[in-house]
């Protein structure tokens, strides 16, 4: 219903005027064919046309855009969702691969060098999750710019 909305108020409308004329006894099609030949006079009836022309394509125009609006709207509700799932996900790996950091620092003789590395990584990809959700300006280019910024600091 929400899809067809003014169309279900242009047919109230329109049946509202329907029976008000039928009640009323107007005859509006008349009233306006006199209503053009008054305005005869002052040339106006040359310009009705284009007008009606004009407001074809400023609505067909319109609805156009209206389409590419949703369109891009959807798009970004399907980015932000994937997003988030995929925020979700890392951040399950990482908590699980906290596991093997207490294992390695519970190990007598392991490398600490190692262990500063894994953070740096783990960090890095923080940073990059981050910055992908914090994008104002969704497209491919900011995309690979904020994933990009975050790699050069391996």
């Amino acid at each position: 219903m929400n899809n067809y909305k003014l169309t279900f108020i242009g047919f109230v409308v329109s049946m509202f005027i329907y029976i008000g004329c039928i009640i009323l006894e107007l005859d509006l099609f008349e009233k306006f064919v006199a209503l053009l030949a008054s305005l005869e006079q002052f040339e106006f009836d040359e310009i009705i046309i284009p007008i009606v022309v004009f407001f074809i394509f400023l609505f067909i125009d319109t609805a156009r855009k209206s389409k590419e609006i949703k369109m891009e709207n959807a798009k970004l509700n399907i980015y932000k969702a994937m997003l988030s799932s995929s925020h979700h996900i890392l951040n399950t790996f990482i908590y699980q691969m906290n596991i093997f950091k207490i294992t390695a620092e519970e190990t007598p003789g392991f490398d600490k060098k190692v262990l500063v590395f894994y953070e740096e990584i783990i960090d890095n990809a923080s940073h990059q999750i981050n910055s992908l959700s914090n994008l104002t300006n969704i497209d491919e280019l900011s995309i690979r710019a904020s994933v990009m910024g975050q790699e050069c600091l391996i």
